[in-house]
Formats: C-alpha cells, structure tokens, sequence
C-alpha cells in the first residue's frame, strides 16, 4: 500500500513538471489565408523567430497550391477542406511563397512574402 502511495507521488511529480514545460513552450498563432483567383489574402505575412505558427488555407473557388520554396513548406488547398500547415521560423529574412498549382490566367502573379523578425 504505501508502495502504491510512493509511486503514485512520484507519478504526480513528474507530470507536475512535464505541465511546467509545456507551459513554457510559445503559443501557437493561427493565420487564416484564403487563396483566391489570382491572390492570396494576406499576401504578407509578419511573423516572430521561434514562435510556433499553423497556417489555415481555405480556397473557395478552384484547386489551389502553396508554395514556400526556400522554407521548404508546401501543401495543396481544395475547396471545401480547409488545409493546414504547422511550422516554426527558425531564422530572420523575407521569403516569397507563390501559388504552384495552375488556376488561370493570372495564376503566374499569385504570390506573397513571408517576413520573419
């Protein structure tokens, strides 16, 4: 019985402490980006080094894509199904993202920048 008690106390410790750590990680920030024929909105992205950041895609009107090439983020949005995309900017600078997935005349200007401080 006090066996039971003693590790049911080192139990409760430990997960005490894993609680603490998880509590220190940073937030999480959504971005909710709509991709649209011929842009997307928002176009520029602001976002923090270190702080975790999941992107939420909706496209209502046709198959879209999203392409980050220098971060080595991609994903395809469809209609209907929202996409989403977890990632933490790791280092400082200005990257473009485009739309790799042709959606019509217009498709070659749909792009953005993400800036990361």
């Amino acid at each position: 019985m006090q066996r039971r008690r003693l590790l049911a106390s080192a139990v409760a410790a430990g997960l005490g402490g894993l609680a603490g750590w998880t509590a220190a990680q940073p937030a999480e920030r959504v971005v909710a980006i709509v991709a649209r024929k011929f842009v997307f909105l928002p176009n520029e992205i602001q976002l923090q080094r270190g702080q975790p950041v999941v992107f939420e895609f909706s496209a209502p009107e046709v198959v879209m894509g999203f392409h980050a090439p220098e971060l080595k983020l991609r994903t395809l949005i469809v209609p209907g199904q929202p996409a989403r995309l977890r990632w933490v900017p790791e280092a400082p600078g200005s990257f473009r993202f485009v739309c790799d997935v042709f959606c019509g005349d217009g498709h070659e200007g749909m792009s953005g920048q993400i800036i990361v401080t």
